[in-house]
């Protein structure tokens, strides 16, 4: 059953992952905190390591010129006094001994080179070599990097250490100040929660200091009386246009009525008379639902949807003019709603007047239930893009052509349905045609 009308749409529910405004906060303090101490512990880490090389590449250099100088003024006896260091000469004819005991020193130039590798124990060893080679001798200045390493160890660690409790620090501090700063923000929403279940909004602004919670307070009252005037202005334009209407609507029925009187009309004159009273009241039941929606009021009353139905059906059984069309009643009466007639009228009119316009031929079914209505055409049936927009204000279906109506039918249905706590649904039909269910109930039962 295409609609001239549009869906009470199947609202898509898009989770998305926000992050509250204290989270931002509390995490801008943990990454700040962690960014500037790992920040400051590789800068110190690298000016350490480079200041300690500069250091002991400097001693190393002095040590081993001092030796050279020491060994060319006596070659025989050479005496040098070193701390962490170990000294080396080799004469002209020891410098195959040094490639057989030490290759890795053979291949070396001059200069300050880092050696790593083990000791006779297995152990792991690294030093510094400082290599001056001369024609008259070979010079080598070990020096013992363990124990700097194993500072190096202790030190990085120390340095991890404060980079984890400096980051804990800052949490501590990021959730101190979230909550200072995020305090009046919840408040503020608070009061504007609460103030939500009144006509008249509450002030905002005078609780709250000269700020920027309370600037964004003042603005809030600000757009809640403007929003509050639109709102008025709106029911009182909707109670004026409903007085203004019911006036030339009620002449009009007093009009047909009498004239529906005589006896001496002709059947063709009192079938016309007939379809404007019908008319007159169709538009009588949309201005009365049409208020209800606009104050967002619930209407009471009695309603027997089964008599509603079948006035609906005699309705428009006078208005087929030839067409090929069954309309048909079927299911156990007893129905009865709490809401006015028009409301009922409206929703389930809406469902049948859909029905029969979009069916040519055939059969319109209206099935009643204990608590729900069915109604099922053999009309050209329902296609995807429908069925995905059916429920939208200002939607017309693909077999809509050039028929009349702005696409609003549908749309007032879903209205008085989340009014009323109904719920309605257009479905495909299991050959042809289409199923419309109104269930006059939050939960549609299951429908055989």
């Amino acid at each position: 059953m295409p609609n001239d009308s549009g869906p009470a749409p199947v609202r898509k529910s898009k989770t998305r992952y926000r992050r509250q405004l204290r989270s931002r906060i509390i995490l801008a303090f943990v990454l700040l905190g962690f960014g500037l101490t790992a920040l400051f512990a590789y800068a110190t880490n690298l000016t350490r390591s480079r200041v300690e090389n500069a250091l002991v590449e400097d001693v190393m250099n002095r040590n081993i010129s001092a030796f050279a100088e020491q060994f060319a003024r006596d070659p025989r006896n050479p005496e040098f006094a070193v701390n962490q260091m170990r000294a080396f000469v080799y004469t002209p004819d020891k410098f195959e001994s040094v490639r057989r005991n030490r290759p890795e020193w053979y291949d070396l130039s001059d200069g300050i080179h880092g050696i790593s590798g083990t000791d006779e124990q297995g152990q792991p060893l690294s030093y510094k070599l400082a290599v001056r080679k001369t024609p008259q001798a070979w010079f080598f200045l070990a020096y013992d990097m363990s124990q700097t390493m194993r500072g190096e160890v202790q030190f990085n660690r120390a340095i991890y250490i404060s980079v984890v409790v400096f980051t804990l620090l800052s949490l501590v501090v990021g959730m101190w100040a979230a909550s200072r700063v995020m305090s009046p923000v919840s408040e503020l929403a608070n009061r504007l929660k609460q103030s939500g279940g009144s006509a008249e909004p509450e002030a905002l602004a005078s609780h709250f200091p000269d700020d920027e919670v309370g600037q964004l307070a003042e603005a809030l009252d600000d757009y809640a009386e403007r929003l509050t005037h639109v709102v008025q202005r709106d029911r009182e334009f909707n109670a004026d246009v409903s007085h203004e209407l019911r006036t030339p609507l009620a002449v009009i029925r007093g009009a047909v009525e009498l004239l529906l009187s005589r006896p001496e009309l002709d059947e063709k004159t009192r079938a016309r008379l007939q379809r404007i009273q019908r008319a007159e009241q169709q538009c009588t039941d949309l201005i009365s639902a049409l208020l209800l929606l606009s104050r967002n009021e619930r209407g009471h009353g009695a309603t027997d949807v089964g008599k509603v139905a079948e006035q609906l059906l005699d309705a428009h059984r006078a208005q087929l003019g030839g067409k090929p069309l069954e309309l048909v009643l079927e299911g156990t009466r007893g129905l009865v709603v709490d809401a006015p007639e028009a409301a009922v009228s409206v929703a389930l009119g809406n469902l049948i007047g859909n029905a029969v316009k979009y069916t040519t031929r055939g059969e319109v079914i209206v099935h009643l239930h204990p608590k729900a209505v069915e109604v099922i055409d053999s009309g050209p049936g329902l296609s995807e893009e429908d069925a995905a927009k059916l429920f939208e204000r200002g939607y017309r279906g693909t077999h809509a052509g050039h028929s009349q109506g702005g696409g609003i039918g549908l749309s007032i249905v879903r209205r008085l349905c989340e009014l009323y706590g109904w719920d309605v649904r257009v479905l495909p039909g299991s050959d042809k045609g289409v199923v419309a269910i109104l269930t006059f109930g939050k939960v549609a039962p299951t429908l055989v």
